[in-house]
């Protein structure tokens, strides 16, 4: 990357919800204006059933984490009733290292981590060396996919931990910005969020008159499903490697 501004006079909109405003700075160092329009919005689930699910995670040989969500859903309620992380000892397994880093954050030491985050290579590779059978617990949204339960060869329980809805009140500011820019990349971290824009935005407008970025190989599936172009997948399936591979594409055009 040389010292010029790549993304100079470029609006890069984020349809993903930011937990840092590092990648927000990365567009602006590169000449770009960032905005921050998530497209669906996460809550915790609380249950009556929380408390007694909390003392039973350290039955489990493995505690599954596919998101930061999940990390921060859990921490709510290990905060809620007073559960330290040092009373669960079963390992942990997270995909991506964002997600890994969360739950460092909160004293968990990460045990396995696939080499590409996401959860089809995560069942693949997942493959603890034991000879029993093994008793997991998936941490989950309520629009999560079966994979990991049904691909997984353990007993895998799942918590719902989190729920994922759209964001009504970014849309039609979405929409408004799309439709007076003319320099525009949007870029998207999940199937949710491409769902959510096709339904509400591309099915009035289209997906031409701006370049589209996406983390990961099931988010850029869900997008060419839609009809749009993918002009930009990083290799390492992280929101600043996309800004990154973003201005490094515009710079070499």
């Amino acid at each position: 990357m040389s010292d010029c501004r790549p993304l100079e006079g470029e609006t890069v909109i984020f349809t993903g919800t930011l937990k840092t405003d590092v990648v927000l700075k990365r567009v602006k160092s590169f000449g770009g204006f960032p905005i921050s329009l998530p497209l669906i919005s996460v809550r915790e689930i609380v249950t009556d059933s929380d408390e007694h699910r909390l003392t039973s995670c350290d039955s489990y040989d493995w505690l599954i984490f596919t998101s930061q969500n999940a990390v921060n859903a859990f921490q709510s309620k290990l905060d809620r009733f007073s559960v330290s992380v040092s009373s669960i000892g079963s390992k942990i397994a997270a995909v991506g290292s964002q997600t890994a880093a969360a739950l460092e954050k909160i004293g968990f030491s990460v045990d396995f981590i696939p080499t590409v985050f996401s959860a089809d290579t995560f069942v693949t590779e997942f493959k603890p060396t034991t000879t029993k059978s093994l008793k997991v617990l998936f941490f989950k949204g309520s629009m999560a996919g079966k994979l990991i339960k049904e691909e997984l060869p353990f007993v895998v329980d799942e918590w719902t931990v989190y729920a994922t809805e759209k964001s009504e009140d970014k849309i039609d500011l979405l929409m408004t910005t799309i439709q007076q820019q003319k320099k525009l990349s949007i870029l998207f971290a999940s199937p949710s969020a491409v769902d959510v824009f096709n339904n509400e935005i591309a099915k009035k407008i289209g997906w031409n008159g701006f370049r589209i970025g996406a983390i990961g190989h099931i988010t850029e599936k869900a997008l060419l499903e839609a009809g749009a172009t993918v002009d930009v997948v990083p290799k390492n399936y992280t929101l600043l490697d996309l800004v990154n591979e973003l201005a490094d594409q515009k710079e070499g055009s």
